[in-house]
């Protein structure tokens, strides 16, 4: 029982160590897709991946470009505040993508638009919020993706 948690362009290095170490907890995979917003020695990263980043599994990807290309077969699920279904309709399954944007903007928009039918969102109950932090975000669909395959 594995799922793909994949972070385009992402920019916040504590996020990208916070999520490595989710990963590892959950017996996911991390996709990485360049460009990031720090480099990848970045102590930041590393302190909040502590030491756990060496035993992670991380798949490196130049671009946007890349990563489709390499996993076009892949079932994937989409993350975003622009999402009009909840991540409750997503019918997780094993080796699922689940694909998130950088903590700026999100997802590209021409992403979004090509893949309305894939794009979930979390529900959020307060209009002076605009998005959750990224390696929250992550953490509530990766759970529940669990508990969706136990």
């Amino acid at each position: 029982m594995a799922l793909n948690i994949v972070l385009i362009e992402p920019e916040i290095p504590n996020n990208t160590g916070n999520i490595g170490r989710l990963a590892l907890a959950t017996g996911s995979r991390l996709h990485l897709v360049k460009p990031f917003g720090f480099e990848i020695d970045d102590k930041r990263l590393k302190r909040a991946g502590l030491d756990y980043w060496q035993h992670l599994e991380v798949i490196y990807y130049e671009n946007k470009d890349e990563f489709f290309n390499q996993n076009e077969d892949k079932k994937m699920a989409f993350l975003s505040s622009h999402g009009t279904k909840s991540y409750w309709d997503i019918n997780f399954e094993d080796d699922m993508f689940l694909v998130f944007g950088k903590e700026s903007v999100g997802l590209p928009k021409p992403l979004i638009k090509e893949r309305k039918e894939d794009l979930f969102k979390i529900p959020m109950y307060s209009e002076n919020i605009r998005s959750l932090n990224l390696s929250n975000a992550v953490s509530i669909i990766v759970y529940e993706g669990l508990r969706q395959l136990r």
